[in-house]
C-alpha cells in the first residue's frame, strides 16, 4: 500500500496515525522529528525537498501506536503537494519559531491549506497541534511571539493543543508528540461514538417503521 494512502487502521490493539507537520521553512520540522524519532539533531539546515516520513511506536492505555508522521517542505513552490498526500491524515501539527514573527502569521494559510486539500468531513473538528519552536535560542531573548499571544490563536481554533518546544535541547519533544498521538486518538474515539449514535438511531427508526407496517398489517 502507497504510504500517501494510508489511513487510520484499527487491529485489535494496534494504530496506525498518519500526522503531517506543517509550516514555514526554517522552524524546525525536520529538527522535531528527528530528535522524537531518532534522539538526533543536526546544527546545520538542509531543506528538506517536497516530503519525508518517519515512524514511532509508543504505547498509550494499552494500545499500541505507530506515529507515522510526514515532514513537509516549507518553500511556496511546495504548498500545494497533491491531495493524496493530505488526504487520510488523523492529525496535522502546525509548527512556527517563537523567535520569527512570520512564522507565526502564516499559520492561518497552513491551516487553510490543509482544510482545502485534506477536505476534513467536519473541518471545525479535526485534530490540530500547535507547536511553538526554538524557545531556547540566546535564552529566550529574542522571542516574537509570547506563549499568551499562541494560546489565544489556539483558542480562535477551537481550543488546540498548544506545545512550547526546543528540537536542540529536547525540551518537550516527546511530550508534543504524546499530545499529537492522545488528540487524534480522542478524535478517532469522538468520531466513532457518533458513528454509533447515528447507527443505533437507524436502527431504531427502522425498527419502529416496521412494527408501524406490522400494525397496519
Amino acid at each position: 500500500m502507497c504510504p500517501l494512502h494510508v489511513s487510520t487502521m484499527l487491529m485489535s490493539d494496534r494504530m496506525l496515525l498518519k500526522v503531517l507537520v506543517l509550516g514555514d521553512s526554517g522552524v524546525g520540522k525536520t529538527s522535531l522529528m528527528n530528535q522524537y524519532a531518532y534522539n538526533k539533531f543536526n546544527k546545520q539546515y538542509k531543506a528538506t525537498i517536497g516530503a519525508d516520513f518517519v515512524t514511532k511506536e509508543l504505547h498509550i492505555d494499552d494500545k499500541l501506536v505507530t506515529l507515522q508522521i510526514w515532514d513537509t517542505a516549507g518553500q511556496e513552490r511546495f504548498h500545494s503537494l497533491g491531495v493524496s498526500f493530505y488526504r487520510g491524515a488523523d492529525c496535522c501539527v502546525l509548527v512556527y519559531d517563537v523567535n520569527i514573527q512570520k512564522t507565526f502569521e502564516t499559520l492561518q494559510t497552513w491551516h487553510e491549506e490543509f482544510i482545502k486539500q485534506a477536505n476534513p468531513k467536519e473541518p471545525e473538528r479535526f485534530p490540530f497541534v500547535l507547536l511553538g519552536n526554538k524557545v531556547d535560542t540566546d535564552g529566550g531573548s529574542c522571542r516574537a511571539v509570547s506563549e499568551k499571544t499562541a494560546r489565544e490563536w489556539c483558542a480562535s481554533k477551537g481550543n488546540i493543543p498548544y506545545v512550547e518546544t526546543s528540537a536542540k535541547e529536547n525540551y518537550n519533544v516527546d511530550d508534543a508528540f504524546l499530545c499529537v498521538a492522545k488528540t487524534a486518538l480522542a478524535s478517532e474515539h469522538e468520531y466513532e461514538d457518533v458513528n454509533e449514535m447515528n447507527f443505533q438511531r437507524i436502527s431504531t427508526t427502522i425498527s419502529e417503521t416496521e412494527q408501524e407496517r406490522s400494525c397496519a398489517c
